[in-house]
C-alpha cells in the first residue's frame, strides 16, 4: 500500500487525525468536506482527549483514558499541555495558576519546561508526543499499514519556538512533519474556500479551553492571515463551570449537601451540565439529574432561554476580540466575505445567532466545528501526498523541490522556506550579527537539505551595507523569502532598527533536473547523522565563542577586580578547559566545559549587573559603564547568528 500522509488537528482540549480518500467513493463532490473522514479511536470515537497521564504502575496512560485517571488522581496528569509548547519557565506563570502541574524544581530561565508527571519529568513536546503516537496508532490500525507522515495544524499566532516544539513532537512520536499548517487555514480548505481565489475569510475558533479569531486574506488562492485575536483562557469549560456553580447553589439551598465536598459527585454534576448544554443545542429545554450523597437526588429542568441569559457574557466576551481584529486588519465586518465556525461551543445556538448579527452573513456550520481543523488538515496533507482527482486544481501551485535557506554562523544551514512548501509562499525569520561594530553581512542563499552550507547548492550572495555599529547581538535582521507565483525566489534583508535594506531575485526552478532533486533528498538522509553531529559542534564552538569573547570583555572591568583570587583561578582553569575542547570535536565535551564556566562566572555576572545598575543611577548608561554581554548571558535574537 502506499505511503498515507495525514491531517492531525493536535487541539488543546482533544485532538483528531482525518485523511482524505479519492476516487468513486466520494460523495457529493461539490459538498463542504468531501471525500474527507476522521479516523476513530479503538473505542470508536473521533475525539481523543489531550490529556496524558500515568497509572499506580506507572504505564502511560492517553485519551479517554487518561481524561478518567485525571478525575482520580490529578497529580499524575497532564492536560492542555500545548498552552506551554515552546514556552519557558518565565513565560507561563500565569497559565500555571491555572493548572495543578508542577515544574521541575532546577528549570532556569531560558531552559525548556519539564512538568512532573507522577515520580519522572516530560517535556510539552515528549508529553504532545505521546498523545500524536496514539493518533498514528489509530491511523496505522485503520489503514493497516505504517503512517509516517502528518501534516499538522497549530494556532495562527504560534511563534516560530512553539511551531518548533510541536514539529519536535512530530518527530518524537515517529512522524515525519511535511507542513505545519495554521488552524484557521486549515477550517478554510475544509470548507473548499480556497476555490473562491479571492476574497476576506473570517474564523471564530470557540474551543473548550481557548476562544481565537482570525482574519484571512485569499489572494490568488493563496492564505495570509492579516490579524488574530482571543482569549487564551476562555472556552466553552467556563460555561460548563457556570452551570455547575449554578448547580451547586440550588443544591446547598434546596438539599443542605455541600457537593464539593464530594469530588465523586462534582464529577457525575460535571457530567451531566455538559449533557444538558449539549441537549439545549437541538432542543428547548433539558433535564439534569445527578444522584448525590446520603441517597438524595438533584433534578433540575432547564430550558434554552434561562442558559442563554446565563451564558450571554461569555459569549459577549467573544465579540470585542472580533472587532479588535477587524480593527487590526483594518476592515470593517461588511468586507469580510465569509465566516467559519471552528470548535464545539460553536454548536450553541446564541453564539451562532451572535457571530452573525457581528458579521451580517449567515457563517458556515455545515462541517462538524469539532472536526473541520482535522479536515483541513486532511486536504493539505492529501494535496503533499501527491493529491487526486478532487485536489488536482489545487496542485497547479507548484510546491518548492527543496529547502530554501542561508548560510548562519559557522556555516551552518538556516532554512526559511521548508521543502514542498506550496507556492506561492513566504517566510521571514530574524537573525543578528556575532561580530561588535559590524557594519555589513552577508547573505548567502542556499537550497538543500543538509544541515551545513557547504554541502548545499549555493543561489545567490548579497551583501547588506550601512548597518550602524552596533554591539553584536543587537542589530535585529529580517530576512524574508518570497516564492511567487511564477516560481521566482525573491530574498530580502532589513535591519529593522536602521531601516536598511538589500533584495536579490533568482530566477525559476535554479536549474535542478529531478534526479539532482533526489539525489540531494536521499544524500541528506544518508549523511543525516553525521550532518547532525557537525552542525552540533559548529554550534557548540560558536556558543563558546561567544562566551570567551564576553568573558575578556569582563576581565577589564571592575567587576573582575572584586572576584577573590580563589574565583579568577577557577574562572582562568575553566577558560583553559574549554580552549582545549574547542580544539577537539566532542560536542558534548564543549557544552560540559561551556556549563561549567557559566556557573563559575555566575558571581562575576552579578557584579557587573550591580555595577551597571549603579551607573545607571549615576547618569552613566549601560554601554559606558562597559557592562555589555556578561560572560552568561544569551543570544538575543533567532536560531542563528550572521557570520
Amino acid at each position: 500500500m502506499e505511503d498515507r500522509v495525514v491531517g492531525i488537528d493536535l487541539g488543546t482540549t482533544n485532538s483528531l487525525v482525518a485523511y482524505m480518500a479519492s476516487g468513486p467513493s466520494l460523495a457529493q463532490p461539490d459538498a463542504p468536506g468531501k471525500g474527507v473522514f476522521i479516523i476513530p479511536g479503538e473505542d470508536g470515537l473521533n475525539l481523543v482527549p489531550s490529556v496524558v497521564a500515568l497509572d499506580l504502575d506507572n504505564q502511560m496512560l492517553i485519551g479517554n483514558d487518561a481524561r478518567e485517571a485525571l478525575l482520580k488522581s490529578p497529580d499524575r496528569a497532564v492536560y492542555s499541555v500545548k498552552r506551554l509548547m515552546g514556552r519557558g519557565v518565565e513565560d507561563v506563570q500565569a497559565e500555571l495558576k491555572l493548572f495543578p502541574f508542577h515544574l521541575a524544581e532546577d528549570l532556569v530561565p531560558g531552559e525548556v519546561l519539564r512538568i512532573h508527571l507522577g515520580e519522572r519529568t516530560y517535556t510539552p513536546p515528549e508529553i504532545s508526543a505521546h498523545i500524536l503516537r496514539q493518533l498514528k496508532r489509530n491511523a496505522e490500525r485503520f489503514f493497516g499499514a505504517t503512517v509516517k507522515q502528518a501534516v499538522i495544524t497549530v494556532p495562527a499566532y504560534f511563534n516560530d519556538a512553539q511551531r518548533q516544539a510541536t514539529k519536535d513532537a512530530g518527530r518524537i512520536a515517529g512522524l515525519e512533519v511535511l507542513r505545519l499548517v495554521n488552524e484557521p487555514t486549515a477550517a478554510s480548505l475544509a470548507y473548499g474556500l480556497d476555490k473562491k481565489q479571492n476574497g476576506t475569510i473570517a474564523v471564530y475558533d470557540f474551543g473548550g479551553g481557548t476562544f481565537d479569531i482570525s482574519i484571512l486574506k485569499l489572494q490568488d488562492g493563496i492564505f495570509e492571515v492579516v490579524a488574530t485575536n482571543g482569549d487564551t483562557h476562555l472556552g466553552g469549560d467556563d460555561i460548563d463551570n457556570l452551570l455547575i456553580a449554578v448547580a451547586v447553589q440550588d443544591i446547598a439551598g434546596d438539599l443542605g449537601v455541600d457537593v464539593r465536598q464530594y469530588p465523586d459527585a462534582v464529577q457525575r454534576l460535571r457530567r451531566a451540565v455538559i449533557e444538558a448544554k449539549i441537549a439545549l443545542s437541538s432542543r428547548d429545554t433539558a433535564d439534569i439529574q445527578v444522584e448525590l450523597p446520603e441517597g438524595k437526588l438533584y433534578q433540575r429542568r432547564i430550558t434554552r432561554e434561562m442558559f442563554e441569559q446565563m451564558v450571554q457574557p461569555i459569549v459577549d466576551r467573544t465579540l470585542e476580540p472580533c472587532r479588535k481584529a477587524l480593527k487590526d486588519a483594518g476592515l470593517t465586518a461588511s468586507q469580510v466575505d465569509e465566516v467559519v465556525l471552528v470548535g464545539g461551543s460553536t454548536r450553541i445556538p446564541l453564539v451562532r445567532r451572535q457571530v452573525e448579527a457581528l458579521f451580517a452573513r449567515k457563517p458556515h456550520t455545515e462541517l462538524n466545528p469539532d472536526e473541520v481543523v482535522a479536515l483541513g488538515a486532511a486536504v493539505q496533507a492529501n494535496i503533499l501526498a501527491g493529491g487526486s482527482d478532487e485536489t488536482k486544481d489545487m496542485l497547479l501551485l507548484d510546491v518548492t523541490p527543496l529547502s530554501l535557506g542561508i548560510e548562519a554562523l559557522g556555516g551552518v544551514t538556516a532554512v526559511i522556506i521548508q521543502r514542498n512548501s506550496t507556492i506561492p509562499a513566504s517566510a521571514t525569520e530574524h537573525f543578528t550579527t556575532g561580530v561588535d561594530g559590524q557594519v555589513s553581512v552577508a547573505i548567502h542563499v542556499l537550497q538543500g537539505e543538509r544541515e551545513l552550507a557547504k554541502d548545499c547548492r549555493s543561489l545567490a550572495r548579497f551583501d547588506l551595507k550601512g548597518i550602524p555599529p552596533m554591539p553584536a547581538g543587537l542589530p535585529r535582521i529580517e530576512v524574508r523569502f518570497l516564492i511567487d507565483a511564477n516560481g521566482i525566489l525573491h530574498v530580502s534583508a532589513r535591519e529593522q532598527r536602521s531601516g536598511k535594506e538589500a533584495k536579490i531575485e533568482v530566477q525559476p526552478s535554479y536549474g535542478l533536473t529531478d534526479d539532482q532533486v533526489e539525489k540531494m533528498i536521499l544524500d541528506s538522509y544518508d549523511n543525516a547523522e553525521s550532518d547532525m553531529l557537525e552542525r552540533l559542534l559548529i554550534e557548540a564552538r560558536n556558543e563558546a565563542q561567544t562566551i570567551l569573547a564576553a568573558l575578556v570583555k569582563s576581565r577589564s572591568s571592575e567587576a573582575w577586580k572584586m572576584l577573590s583570587i580563589t574565583e579568577q583561578r577557577k574562572v582562568d582553569e575553566l577558560e583553559s578547559k574549554l580552549r582545549l575542547a574547542m580544539s577537539g570535536d566532542d560536542h558534548n565535551s564543549i557544552q560540559w566545559a561551556i556549563d561549567e564556566l557559566n556557573k563559575a562566572t555566575m558571581h562575576l555576572a552579578e557584579l557587573m549587573m550591580d555595577a551597571a545598575v549603579g551607573s545607571a543611577l549615576k547618569g552613566k548608561t549601560m554601554e559606558s559603564a562597559d557592562v555589555g554581554e556578561g560572560p552568561t548571558a544569551p543570544h538575543p535574537i533567532g536560531k542563528a547568528e550572521f557570520s
